[in-house]
């Protein structure tokens, strides 16, 4: 029968039932059906009885094909129960009258969720539904939305409900996570819920308890009023530490903050993405290198006195490095780059790496020269292999290299603006 499997099967029709499950089309008329709890047999959603969709045979396949279509019926018939088959009457000159199936329906929503062996987890999902509908009915849209999410929290729903009931009471608390007091919640399953949490109390709390500028999971707790631990920044002196306590060359952490209030006696401020670079950094007359962190320059922001120093960033001579650079450059305008340029490129060529995932839009912030060399990198100017995306991590620079550019550069008053 190979030539009948583009006619509609039981399987075929099982799993259009399963995609519907899988979008959580079956789970989500049940938050609107258990407002009804009262009703001996609350009616079926809109849509139901669902017709699905049935590839049948054609009144020319009869007569070539007569055995195949027999077997093909046959099938449909010996498996209905979970569906409805409806047929029509058919005469053939050849094959006399006929009945065949034209029409396959799923008389109830419980039908179709028990055909998939789903039965125990949907009565589990109007569980949940009530909970919500009692504890925090503004939830029920986002269930309705998002069933199959809500089924796989169910071993925490109770808990989860129970943090956006305490945030309700104590809006934006000033503490950290780790002082919420919650019978059964601890700070650890906060942490472990934070994007459904988002979600959640988006919705639940008052707009004035939301600080809307702060997004992502890494700044939940700004974003719902809760003490996050401070940013902090990574340096080392250069020079002589203007307090004369810390031994020059000394690895510091200090908080962004402290950072912010430091006003160093410094002409220059180096910044590099890379450990060793930065541990192994030359020493530099009036100086101090900041350990970066990729792409987030939160911990710089608003500190105005690197406003009056010379700022050299040093990234790895990639899309990615420029990219950074480029957002530097939004906090920090007059930032300059430092060993990423075309000829460091070039006299390292025997170092070249691949980018696995390089940046191709456009970066408005790069200098004419840095324009160039990114056109050049995601353009595969310099590579014999297009298909490879060139890149010269930092750490493969000479050190006599980063020396010697270190004393070219140009005197302090002629980068300060």
């Amino acid at each position: 029968m190979a030539m009948a499997t583009a006619w509609t099967d039981s399987a075929a029709l099982r799993a259009q039932v399963r995609k519907l499950w899988d979008k959580g089309a079956l789970l989500a008329p049940l938050v609107d059906l258990s407002a009804q709890p009262d009703l001996p047999a609350p009616p079926e959603p809109p849509g139901w009885p669902l017709r699905l969709k049935l590839a049948a045979p054609s009144s020319s396949d009869l007569s070539p094909r007569f055995a195949e279509v027999r077997q093909w019926a046959a099938e449909l018939r010996q498996h209905a129960g979970p569906y409805r088959l409806q047929e029509r009457e058919l005469r053939h000159r050849e094959v006399g009258q006929q009945s065949l199936p034209e029409a396959v329906w799923l008389d109830s929503l419980g039908a179709a969720i028990a055909w998939l062996g789903k039965s125990r987890d949907a009565q589990q999902f109007s569980g949940l539904v009530a909970a919500t509908r009692s504890a925090q009915p503004a939830l029920l849209p986002w269930l309705a939305r998002r069933p199959l999410a809500a089924l796989s929290l169910a071993a925490v729903w109770p808990q989860l409900l129970a943090v956006v009931a305490w945030l309700q009471t104590h809006p934006r608390p000033g503490i950290y996570l780790r002082q919420v007091d919650i019978a059964g919640v601890d700070s650890k399953f906060i942490e472990s819920h934070l994007s459904v949490l988002t979600e959640w109390l988006d919705i639940a709390l008052p707009a004035k308890s939301i600080d809307t500028s702060a997004s992502g999971i890494g700044q939940f707790a700004r974003r719902y009023g809760f003490q996050d631990k401070p940013l902090r920044v990574r340096l080392r002196w250069l020079d002589a530490p203007p307090d004369g306590l810390q031994p020059l060359g000394a690895d510091i952490s200090i908080t962004h903050s402290a950072f912010a209030a430091l006003a160093p006696a410094v002409r220059r401020v180096f910044i590099t993405e890379n450990e060793i670079n930065f541990l192994t950094f030359p020493p530099v007359q009036g100086s101090l290198v900041v350990f970066g962190a990729g792409y987030g320059f939160a911990a710089l922001a608003g500190t105005h006195w690197l406003q009056r120093c010379a700022v050299h960033y040093w990234g790895d001579i990639d899309t990615h490095g420029l990219a950074i650079l480029d957002q530097l450059r939004a906090s920090v305008p007059h930032a300059q780059s430092l060993l990423m340029d075309e000829a460091t490129l070039l006299a390292h060529r025997a170092h070249w790496g691949q980018e696995p995932t390089p940046v191709l839009h456009d970066l408005p912030r790069l200098t004419a020269a840095e324009a160039a060399l990114f056109d050049g990198l995601r353009q595969h100017q310099w590579q014999t292999q297009p298909q490879v995306q060139l890149r010269l991590e930092q750490e493969r620079i000479g050190f006599g290299w980063v020396q010697q550019a270190l004393t070219h550069l140009l005197p302090i008053d002629s980068h300060v603006t």
